[in-house]
């Protein structure tokens, strides 16, 4: 198991983190997703494949600072 950070601009509110953190909960291959929105980091385990972490907080509406 491998752990992804993802840094993710846009998000404003504890509701832009739950979107978030939901979006991540359903790619495959993701086991665990801590997203804290003070930081604006998102933390995933699992097997995931990064690009479609991405695509993942892309299409919830936010934008991951490479």
């Amino acid at each position: 198991m491998s752990e992804t950070i993802l840094k993710v601009e846009g998000m404003t509110c504890n509701h832009c983190k739950m979107r978030a953190e939901k979006a991540l909960q359903g790619v495959s291959g993701v086991e665990g997703v801590k997203v804290d929105l003070t930081a604006k980091e998102a933390v995933v385990t699992g097997n995931a494949e990064r690009a479609e972490l991405v695509k993942a907080v892309v299409d919830a509406g936010y934008s991951v600072v490479e």
